[in-house]
This record gives C-alpha cells, sequence and structure tokens, in this order.
C-alpha cells in the first residue's frame, strides 16, 4: 500500500481550509484517511499552519510521501530539514 501526506480540503465555497492528512494513495482527494496530523488554513492573515512534527517524522520514517505542497510547509516549518538529519 502506498501512503501519502496530502491535504483534505474542508470548509465552505471561497473559505477554503484544509487538514494535513496521511492517505493511501489510492483513495480520493477528500475520502477517507488513515490519520490526521495537521490544519493549514491559507484564508487569515498571517497564514495558519499547525502540524504534528512527531507523527510527521514518524509517518515518513515509515515511508510516506509527502505531496509537493505539504513538503513546502514541511520544509518551512523545518520538518524536512529534522527528517533529513535523522537518516544520517
Amino acid at each position: 500500500m502506498a501512503v501519502k501526506i496530502r491535504m483534505k480540503r474542508m470548509g465552505s465555497k471561497r473559505n477554503p481550509f484544509y487538514r494535513i492528512v496521511v492517505a493511501d494513495s489510492r483513495s480520493p482527494r477528500d475520502g477517507r484517511n488513515i490519520e490526521q496530523i495537521g490544519t493549514y488554513n491559507p484564508v487569515v492573515s498571517p497564514v495558519e499552519v499547525k502540524i504534528d512534527e512527531e507523527k510527521a517524522l514518524d509517518w515518513m520514517k515509515k515511508g510516506a510521501k509527502p505531496s509537493d505542497t505539504v513538503r513546502n510547509l514541511f520544509s518551512k516549518q523545518g520538518i524536512m530539514k529534522k527528517f533529513h538529519e535523522s537518516k544520517n
């Protein structure tokens, strides 16, 4: 089973809110997920990002691949740097 860390869209029209979730890559974007590890709210100023670092690092060590957008968020939070340092 290929596992991905990606965003699940929530909220109403023109008011997006995203949950950062771990899901099977074959499931639909807003479908079933394995675990929720954070949230992302691009509407408020400044942008609100909350991520459980321990869960994110644990899932990436197990082989979960983050999507491009999630990878970008992880990089800004410093999670990707911690992941690469833990590999060495």
